[in-house]
């Protein structure tokens, strides 16, 4: 079998009092995409943080590529090719979207005094990478305020891309975008996938997950419920686990039993009322 990219095994992650993640385990091959799911404070976050160097496990193994890693800094994760895109993307909205592109690693020409921004080439790189993930910007001087939410994030993936990212980890891309949006960049993820990255895509919709992955691991109250392909899970039952079957059901007998009992209240305070009258 191939060794996965990314591993961990019985990770756990405590926070004083508060357990985080427990005894969670995730495996992630190339050219995969692994859906993380679950509801707030579910543990997605906490794990993303562990795999992208932001913090460090309390138990568990982290092995990348076969071998046992010890982040102390997202620096340690991104030199092993992990990148991760996170919600505010880390753009400055007036800055153009080749500064943006290349910001803190900008491309210079010359030397001493004379050392500036290479603009042409740098403009040229990215109408090249933006072309390989299928995006067509209409000019990369634009502000990067200026394009729209999932513009923006095919842009962020697309950096990730050519600074070499082999695990690209994406931390709700599709949450505050429209339909047309979030198709626009999970077939930006789709491109990616096809170019041999892994990826991870965390995200709460299921409806957005479901087309995209591969494999999808449920997480709820800092546990895994389990890793499944579509073979093993459908849409319907995904959506059963990340919600709670068994707490919604008991909800509905709750608001069924609380209207019942509202419905009597409302019966009795008419009949009272009526009572006062003849009275």
């Amino acid at each position: 079998m191939k060794t996965p990219i990314v591993e961990v095994r019985n990770i756990s992650k405590y926070f004083g009092s508060v357990i985080a993640l427990n005894g969670v385990s995730m495996d992630l091959y190339p050219s995969e995409v692994m859906c993380l799911l679950g509801d707030n404070g579910a543990g997605k976050s906490t794990l993303i943080k562990i795999l992208s160097g932001v913090h460090r496990p309390d138990e568990g193994v982290y092995l990348v590529e076969g071998k046992e890693v010890h982040f102390n800094s997202p620096r340690d994760a991104l030199d092993l090719g992990i990148a991760t895109v996170y919600q505010d993307l880390a753009m400055i909205p007036l800055m153009s979207v080749t500064r943006n592109f290349f910001l803190g690693s900008e491309l210079t020409v010359g030397r001493g005094l004379l050392r500036r921004f290479d603009v042409k080439r740098a403009q040229r790189i990215v109408r090249e990478e933006l072309g390989k993930m299928g995006i067509d910007i209409r000019d990369p001087h634009q502000p990067v305020g200026t394009l729209s939410g999932g513009e923006r994030q095919s842009v962020a993936i697309a950096r990730a891309v050519y600074f070499g990212a082999k695990v690209l980890i994406l931390d709700e891309p599709t949450s505050a975008l429209g339909v047309k949006q979030a198709g626009t960049v999970l077939r930006y993820v789709a491109q990616a996938r096809a170019r041999g990255i892994a990826v991870i895509l965390i995200t709460h919709n299921p409806h957005h997950a479901y087309p995209i992955g591969d494999r999808f691991t449920i997480l709820k109250r800092g546990r895994t419920l389990g890793t499944y392909t579509k073979a093993e899970l459908s849409r319907e039952e995904m959506i059963r686990m990340m919600s709670g079957g068994e707490e919604l059901e008991k909800l509905e007998e709750e608001l069924r039993a609380f209207g019942d009992q509202a419905a009597r209240g409302l019966a009795n305070a008419f009949h009272e009322e009526e009572l006062s009258e003849w009275a």
